[in-house]
């Protein structure tokens, strides 16, 4: 049932993807500040309370309800699933800027082609060299393919075999999401924010999200160039400052043959008036270093797309014959 969850919920992401602004994203910023707001005082061991109640109380909330519907029935849960992956999935919430992005630089517009990073990323991309320009929307489209995609899926997986349903969705989404929402806080609108806080829920994510970047990064390897993938992977995964990151972005590298990393171009700063509901970490790609591979070129957005996709279909197909294993078995 497990492939035809996520199945359905891709289709229904193509179909009707999420706006920006929705009431669920607006309900998850309130949730975490509300959170925030009564259950930090600022001291060191509170943090790890705030960050059990915004990450792991949802998740366990959707895993009560699942184990409760379950048993009654199975159409019932897999509406569940289908719905809570929608919700958790947003390959469509990135990919129209990529493509937007893409499309201008094909017709040759490189200004609306900034903009639109600019509007995306929300940096000011007016001074980018062309082949910064293409780095960063391969880093960041490599970067929000893994934890809109690739990360939920396996987190999803993991706990519906264990019987929870889509709870590991949400616990990866709320754990990615929270710590994303403090670090910003933190950097951005520099309002007091619980160091303590932001560290635990980065190393927390940290920690969850280990096995599914290296599963993504294995899966770049599979359907692209494997041997460079891997050396890649291998010799260059250290230049960021994020090992989970580092991984990812030097298997892409390596699996199409594209030089990623390095540190920002001047003017790349963020836009500190837009809000967290649009904004985001803008030291997600910062690396000492670039890896090996030709300069960005605008074949290489083609590359990519064409990567994510195979990547997709290969987890899906191994998702098929599991679900077929459990349902002969």
């Amino acid at each position: 049932m497990n492939f035809f969850a996520v199945l359905l919920a891709l289709v229904c992401e193509q179909l009707k993807p999420l706006p920006h602004g929705n009431p669920v994203h607006q309900g998850m910023i309130a949730w975490v500040r509300w959170t925030g707001r009564n259950f930090d005082a600022g001291r060191s061991h509170h943090a790890a309370v705030v960050w059990t109640i915004t990450v792991v109380g949802p998740a366990l909330l959707v895993g009560t309800i699942y184990a409760l519907v379950r048993p009654y029935s199975l159409l019932l849960s897999l509406a569940l699933d289908v719905l809570v992956l929608y919700l958790t999935l947003g390959f469509r919430q990135f990919s129209h800027y990529f493509t937007d992005i893409r499309d201008a630089l094909e017709r040759g517009d490189e200004l609306e082609a900034r903009r639109l990073l600019a509007e995306w990323r929300h940096l000011d991309a007016s001074e980018l060299p062309r082949t910064e320009l293409l780095r960063h929307v391969l880093e960041h489209s490599l970067l929000a393919a893994h934890r809109h995609v690739f990360g939920v899926f396996f987190w999803f997986v993991l706990f519906s075999t264990l019987g929870l349903g889509p709870a590991g969705a949400v616990l990866y989404r709320m754990a990615e999401f929270a710590g994303r929402y403090w670090a910003f806080k933190s950097r951005t609108l520099d309002a007091p924010t619980n160091e303590r806080l932001m560290a635990l829920s980065r190393k927390l994510f940290g920690m969850i999200d280990h096995i599914p970047a290296r599963l993504t990064a294995t899966g770049f390897a599979i359907v692209g160039n494997f041997e460079e993938a891997v050396n890649a992977w291998r010799r260059d995964a250290a230049l960021w400052a994020h090992d989970n990151e580092g991984i990812i972005l030097a298997s892409a590298a390596g699996a199409v043959g594209v030089q990623l990393g390095g540190s920002a171009a001047p003017g790349v700063t963020p836009d500190r008036s837009k809000t967290f509901e649009s904004g985001g970490d803008m030291d997600a790609t910062r690396a000492e270093g670039s890896t090996g591979g030709v300069p960005p070129q605008l074949g290489h957005l083609q590359s990519v797309v064409g990567l994510v996709w195979r990547s997709v279909v290969l987890w899906m197909m191994l998702l098929a014959l599991l679900t077929l294993a459990n349902l002969v078995g």
